[in-house]
C-alpha cells in the first residue's frame, strides 16, 4: 500500500511543501514582525499581521525526543518505525520525522534533515542521525 500524500497545495503549508521539493527546509515568519509562525499560521498573534513569508533554516537540529512505534496502525506503515522530535539549532521550532526500523538514539544527537521523495511528487523533510 502507497504512502498517506500530505496535502501539499494549502494556502497555509502549501509553501513549506514547494520548498521541500526544492530541497529546502522552511519556516514561516511574520511579514510585519518577524516572528516564528510555526506551526504554520495565516495569522500573526504577536503583530496582527496576516502577511508571512517563507524563511529558510539550516536544517540541523540537535534530538529532542523520539519513540518506537511497535503496533501497526496503517497498511503504509509498517513497524518497527521510530518518530523523532528535532529541535532546529537557527530558531526556535520543532519539526517531526520518520525513519524506518529501530534506532540507537540518544537525547541531544545531532541530527541532519534530508528530503524523501513520495509518489505524486510530493516531498517530505525527515531527519536522520548526523
Amino acid at each position: 500500500m502507497e504512502r498517506l500524500l500530505p496535502v501539499d497545495d494549502d494556502l497555509d503549508t502549501g509553501g513549506f511543501f514547494a520548498a521541500a521539493r526544492r530541497g529546502e527546509l522552511v519556516v514561516r515568519r511574520c511579514a510585519g514582525c518577524d516572528a516564528l509562525l510555526h506551526l504554520p499560521r495565516a495569522y500573526c498573534h504577536t503583530c496582527g499581521s496576516w502577511e508571512g513569508r517563507w524563511s529558510p533554516v539550516v536544517g540541523t537540529g540537535t534530538l529532542h525526543s523520539w519513540t518506537v512505534v511497535e503496533h501497526q496502525v496503517h497498511p503504509a506503515y509498517p513497524v518497527p518505525y521510530t518518530v523523532v522530535l528535532v529541535e532546529l539549532h537557527d530558531v526556535a521550532a520543532r519539526f517531526v520525522g520518520h525513519l524506518p526500523g529501530r534506532h540507537d538514539l540518544r537525547p541531544g544527537q545531532p541530527m541532519q534533515v534530508w528530503f524523501e521523495e513520495l509518489d505524486d511528487g510530493a516531498v517530505l523533510p525527515q531527519w536522520a542521525p548526523a
